[in-house]
């Protein structure tokens, strides 16, 4: 009994330490760069988790139960999928500073005055004025605005839309580890069942620890959100720097390095 708990109690350990892989905290610092609210932030380190475990769980259960082999290039390509999936995300928070760098640049109209402004959770800068007709857009004009609007009848706040977008990350980063966290298994636990249960200890921990990992990371988005809009935006550009350039090196290392677009591709699951 005192093995089992051993186990279980590694399982968990792990499972948070493997939150904190560059990748993972990168990829949700990009998400919770627009999150105000702690408690959102936690929410959404928490579906990340969630998607990451339903991944490692069904994938891993496969490979322990069925020993099913995954071929090389298919493995290689899952990883690269987390890549492509960091330059998305890159991309889509630097799209806002393209747009800041046009207004910067815009000529002033009459009466009007650039300062940064919020709409809901989207925080930006252009030209306009208090009076009416003088504002640039409408006040539901804004990307995400959109992308709620046509997400509405699946919940209000922190509703189903919110929820899927941190659960599809996470699914993903599950994809590219399941190999790697299943053969561990394999080596340390023979019977098939415990090692399917380890796996869910193993997805639990991960759930718990990148929950603490994004409530600390919206720390300083929440507090530069409410009082310093610009260090904010600056704070949102550098985590989607960050994003695309990491997404960028892991793509170069799996598709060259590792030989994924090449006729010799050679893969160590980790």
């Amino acid at each position: 009994m005192s093995g089992l708990l051993a186990i279980t109690l590694l399982g968990f350990v792990l499972g948070m330490r493997h939150a904190t892989d560059a990748d993972h905290v990168i990829a949700v610092t990009t998400i919770v760069s627009r999150q105000r609210s702690l408690g959102s932030a936690a929410l959404i380190g928490a579906f990340w988790g969630l998607g990451h475990t339903l991944t490692i769980a069904a994938v891993g259960s496969a490979i322990i139960v069925f020993n099913v082999v995954i071929p090389p290039r298919l493995g290689l390509a899952m990883e690269l999928a987390v890549g492509l999936m960091l330059v998305l995300l890159g991309v889509l928070n630097l799209t806002g500073i393209t747009r800041r760098l046009a207004e910067r640049f815009t000529p002033q109209v009459a009466g009007g005055h650039a300062h940064p402004h919020a709409h809901g959770d989207f925080v930006h800068t252009h030209v306009h004025g208090h009076a009416p007709g003088h504002h640039g857009h409408a006040e539901d004009a804004t990307p995400l605005a959109r992308l709620d609007r046509g997400f509405a009848r699946l919940g209000r706040g922190f509703g189903l839309y919110q929820a899927l977008r941190p659960l599809a990350v996470g699914i993903v980063h599950g994809l590219a580890g399941s190999a790697a966290v299943a053969l561990l298994v394999l080596a340390a636990i023979r019977n098939a069942a415990w090692g399917v249960a380890y796996l869910l200890v193993f997805g639990a921990g991960t759930i718990a620890g990148m929950t603490i990992i994004t409530a600390a990371i919206a720390v300083p988005y929440a507090y530069t959100g409410r009082r310093f809009t610009r260090l904010n935006g600056a704070l949102a550009a550098a985590s989607g720097l960050l994003s695309l350039g990491f997404g960028l090196f892991i793509a170069y290392r799996i598709g060259f390095v590792d030989g994924l677009f090449t006729g010799h591709p050679h893969w160590t699951p980790r």
